[in-house]
């Protein structure tokens, strides 16, 4: 159940037309009274004798009996909503949510007859308007301290006791909602959200490892925003305000909003401090290191992504306050993502940063973190560019996807630790969709690892499950190798061939973090490992494999035929003197 609360002048006849006029699009049935502050009220939507001008004027009189003295707004509108799931609610049910929200918040609490005046309309079966005006009938003004977040928690009680669905409390640091006008004249110009959504995710990939003001600006003007910077008299700069191209209000002008409007992070003094505070400057470029791979600079930047986000989400583990920046440095990660990643992954990953971009944002406040090593990830992400969705860019793109599930598993518990309910769903929402991300990018180099562990010859794959069953705790032997874990076999044997030990490299794999929260405990461990032994992330197919210089035409035709004849069995020079 959502009430949400607006205050505004004058008097009241041009709200209660509206709640029991037919609405914008024709939406409004059956408006009546379900309550009322002495429940004789006019009724225009019942009694065809009285009408909206009458029942305006009695909720207007305690104004009009203090005029000169009045406040500068004398109209309280609280629309209270039901959720879609929720079971009907009579006019009996919605007289009681009316008179309870109206206690709560000060406007009429129960048992004082000379409290505000209201009246509680419903012209629709999920919701009602709540009108009031905030001068007492004894001429005193109203006490509306906190009445926005005493409507919320008078709404979750009322959730509770009703058997409606429950939603999270919230803290006070989400990000404004766009208005109902907002969400209308959106759908009415085509859009599929409105400006101020749109315009809250490109400064967020704005920001995300921008190292300066400059550079912050600069990059809101390629995303092809306006952009207006707000001067004192001493030439200072104080904040800015941005708009979408075509956006205008009635008399053309552009409709502006400035970053706090936005989002409470996104104002320039809190995008200053995190500039301040973990600047990425002299740090190094992604794209230094491509000679020294031989890695596309999209696969290089995802892997330093991955060691990053791992180290994030092993301080969120430690259960400190200093994790809060390691979520918001986390957060510009996946924004960069967001707007770099292959269009197989895109859609997802753009729902996974506006959903964890919630939870990036709570009262604990990191005065010590430092973020530097996530911030420049980010940077090097999207000085990288767009990366693709095959060979080592999709392969990079898995690991990092697959290392953010668990960031942001942990994200829930660190904020369901501290009773931040909002932001634990949100993190659990955002995991969700980098879930459905990671499939997309997985798929092709997991299937690929599958088919190189099958075909590894026995022993060495008895030997490599061996290994598997002691370090994972799994004290059973059977006869043949299980195909469960083909990929973690193939990618031990690679490990092995590039000279690791499997065994200490599987347990260091093991050890970085707790796997409980993983739903495929191979997958992660599998990616983990390709990075700490620095192996290629899209591995290479057998079958594709050609020695240097021998790839010709007819070296071409011999691999199409011999992929297509029948495969024999991996020959082990070992099995004869293990047979004995």
């Amino acid at each position: 159940m959502i009430p949400k609360i607006r205050t505004g002048t004058g008097g009241t006849y041009g709200l209660i037309r509206y709640v029991f006029g037919p609405g914008r699009r024709d939406e409004h049935t059956d408006q009546h009274l379900v309550a009322s502050w002495n429940d004789f009220a006019p009724d225009p939507g019942r009694n065809p004798h009285h009408t909206i001008a009458q029942l305006a004027a009695q909720l207007d009189q305690p104004v009009k009996a203090i005029a000169g003295r009045a406040p500068a707004d004398t109209i309280w509108h609280c629309s209270v909503r039901a959720d879609p799931g929720d079971r009907h609610l009579d006019d009996n049910d919605w007289a009681n949510i009316a008179r309870r929200i109206v206690h709560a918040t000060g406007i009429a609490p129960k048992g004082d007859t000379t409290a505000c005046r209201w009246v509680a309309v419903r012209h629709a079966d999920d919701h009602i308007h709540i009108a009031a005006t905030l001068v007492r009938q004894d001429g005193r003004l109203a006490n509306l301290s906190f009445d926005r977040r005493k409507a919320q928690a008078e709404a979750r009680l009322i959730e509770k006791e009703h058997g409606l669905r429950r939603l999270n409390p919230g803290d006070g640091t989400a990000a404004k909602n766009p208005t109902s006008a907002e969400r209308f004249k959106a759908e009415r110009t085509g859009r599929t959200e409105t400006p101020r959504e749109t315009l809250r995710e490109a400064v967020r990939q704005a920001v995300a490892g921008a190292d300066s003001e400059e550079e912050f600006f600069t990059r809101l003007r390629e995303a092809g925003l306006r952009v207006k910077l707000r001067h004192l008299p001493s030439g200072d700069l104080t904040g800015y305000n941005v708009a979408l191209p075509g956006d205008r209000n009635r008399t053309g002008e552009p409709i502006w909003f400035s970053g706090s409007k936005l989002a409470p992070d996104l104002s320039l003094p809190r995008i200053r401090l995190r500039l301040d505070s973990a600047s990425t400057t002299g740090t190094p470029e992604p794209g230094s290191r491509r000679a020294r791979t031989g890695r596309s600079t999209p696969a290089r930047s995802r892997r330093d992504a991955a060691g990053a986000a791992e180290r994030a989400a092993a301080a969120l583990g430690r259960d400190d306050d200093e994790a809060a920046a390691h979520l918001v440095g986390a957060g510009e990660i996946l924004d960069a993502l967001a707007q770099t990643s292959p269009a197989a992954t895109r859609a997802e990953l753009r729902a996974a940063a506006r959903a964890f971009e919630r939870a990036t944002r709570s009262h604990v406040r990191a005065e010590n973190a430092d973020i530097r090593a996530l911030r420049s990830a980010a940077r090097g992400i999207v000085h990288a560019g767009s990366a693709l969705g095959r060979a080592e860019d999709g392969g990079a793109t898995a690991m990092v996807l697959s290392t953010f599930v668990l960031v942001t598993l942990a994200a829930a518990r660190w904020h369901s630790a501290r009773g931040h309910a909002q932001q634990a769903a949100a993190s659990r929402q955002a995991a969700d969709h980098l879930r459905s991300a990671y499939q997309r990018a997985a798929a092709t180099p997991m299937h690929t690892m599958r088919e190189i562990g099958r075909a590894l010859p026995e022993g060495e794959r008895r030997r490599h499950d061996t290994t598997i069953r002691t370090v994972l705790g799994d004290t059973a032997t059977p006869n043949t190798p299980t195909r469960e874990h083909d990929a973690l076999a193939a990618v031990l044997a690679e490990a092995e061939k590039a000279g690791h030990d499997p065994q200490a490299l599987l347990e260091k794999a093991v050890d970085r973090r707790e796997l409980e929260t993983a739903r495929n405990t191979d997958d992660v461990l599998v990616w983990r490992i390709r990075r700490l032994a620095d192996l290629p992330a899209n591995p290479e197919h057998p079958r594709t494999r050609t020695s240097p210089g021998t790839q010709t035409r007819t070296g071409s035709a011999q691999a199409r035929t011999a992929q297509s004849a029948p495969a024999r069995p991996a020959t082990d020079l070992r099995r004869p003197a293990l047979r004995r």
